[in-house]
């Protein structure tokens, strides 16, 4: 075990820190921000490999220098949580952690946005682990981690679903008989604190975003779109579950209902090895057989079925952006987001490839850079790329927590 060596005290605002947990598998990822407003990010980083050999606790400071890189043995969720909250307690200078806020995958049909972490919450949350398998067990692992390590402390869930809440209700519906949706099965809609936050940006930018028709494109390992006007969302590619859509990482997307029922009657899958294949089989590492990482598979341009995963991911991508525009009535803005949209210019193009009779053009210098704006000076349609934040949406939600509790405590 690596001896660990922390940073000098850190500076937080005079009511005290939050920190930010997104909890996976394997990881927990966190940002710690201070409490008021007006504080930047003091801390952002991870512990990764959980479970296994060598896990590395790291972290970085505001201007990106490092400021704990540690391997040691971490067995499970409830030690990450231990070790993460004592590093920050002992550098708060006898400030206090106020709260904690956690990115949950899936909220249901009440989802509101943010919610106290209760026992009934959390209950209810459980209970929709079946529509997010994937994420939802690793989100309540970090709540019930934070919870045995510090009983008190305030947590609050802010969930992916919430944004698209207001989708209107043709737009909720699908097809099957209308007592299903009444149990919930309805298209809910995901990547949600992304969407906010790039709304966000461009409202904070000045931008009149209450007349702008406005597709996102939130592209990484987990990929959808949405339409937003008004900033409300009106449409998305992602539905019931994080399978639907664009294809992924290793998610399928889109698919034709009776490929599931061939697989059950005709291989004699069971449900669970369905699942498997739908959600960690499938998408870029199904296709090109090699990688779920868009970086890898660029690298391969010599490997035939590597590129045919690209072609089939911009594909789709392109197909799903132009049904979106239906949907929205028109277009004035694209922005790219996540970690491909933000940062792979390669695939931005061949997204908007053939795309000229919806006015959207980009300027090729400008994207290769990486520009904000990518987009020539003579399109329709003005396309950004943005870097995505859903840390910083998380703590400004629960920063809207925290400002009653706290005026109520001064009263």
């Amino acid at each position: 075990m690596t001896a660990r060596r922390f940073p000098p005290p850190l500076s937080t605002a005079k009511n005290g820190a939050i920190l930010v947990i997104n909890s996976g598998s394997s990881s927990v990822k966190f940002a710690l921000f201070g409490a008021a407003e007006s504080s930047p990010r003091i801390w952002s980083g991870a512990i990764e490999r959980i479970g296994l050999a060598q896990s590395r606790f790291h972290a970085v400071d505001c201007e990106g220098a490092t400021v704990l890189d540690n391997v040691e043995d971490i067995p499970d969720h409830d030690t990450a949580l231990a070790l993460l909250l004592g590093a920050i307690d002992s550098q708060l200078s006898g400030r206090k952690l106020s709260a904690v806020g956690h990115r949950v995958v899936h909220g249901g049909r009440e989802c509101d946005c943010p919610l106290v972490v209760t026992e009934a919450v959390e209950a209810r949350l459980q209970r929709l682990v079946p529509l997010a398998p994937l994420h939802q067990p690793h989100n309540l692992a970090g709540i019930a981690a934070v919870r045995s390590a510090r009983p008190g402390l305030l947590q609050i869930a802010c969930f992916d679903t919430a944004f698209h809440r207001g989708m209107p209700r043709l737009a909720k519906l699908t097809a099957l008989p209308r007592e299903l949706y009444d149990k919930g099965i309805r298209r809910y809609g995901f990547h949600g604190l992304s969407y906010e936050y790039i709304v966000d940006v461009l409202r904070r930018d000045g931008l009149d975003i209450d007349r702008e028709r406005l597709i996102v494109a939130h592209l990484g390992n987990g990929a959808s779109m949405c339409a937003i006007k008004g900033g409300i969302s009106v449409e998305t590619t992602m539905g019931f579950s994080a399978l639907a859509g664009l294809p992924m990482g290793t998610r399928c997307g889109d698919l034709d209902p009776g490929v599931v029922l061939f697989l059950l009657a005709e291989e004699g899958m069971t449900a669970e090895r369905v699942r498997h294949l739908l959600y960690e089989e499938s998408g870029l590492l199904g296709v090109s057989g090699v990688s779920r990482n868009m970086r890898d598979l660029l690298a391969m341009p010599a490997e035939p079925a590597a590129v045919e995963a690209i072609e089939v991911f911009c594909y789709q991508a392109r197909r799903h952006l132009a049904a979106l525009t239906a949907a929205l009535g028109g277009l004035h803005r694209l922005v790219f987001t996540g970690g491909i949209g933000a940062n792979a210019p390669e695939i931005r193009e061949k997204i908007c490839m053939g795309l000229n009779f919806l006015g959207i053009a980009i300027d090729a210098e400008r994207n290769r850079r990486s520009d904000r704006l990518i987009s020539g000076d003579t399109g329709g349609v003005i396309v950004e790329a943005i870097p995505t934040d859903e840390e910083l949406m998380i703590a400004r939600h629960v920063r809207q927590v925290l400002e009653p509790r706290s005026m109520a405590q001064e009263g």
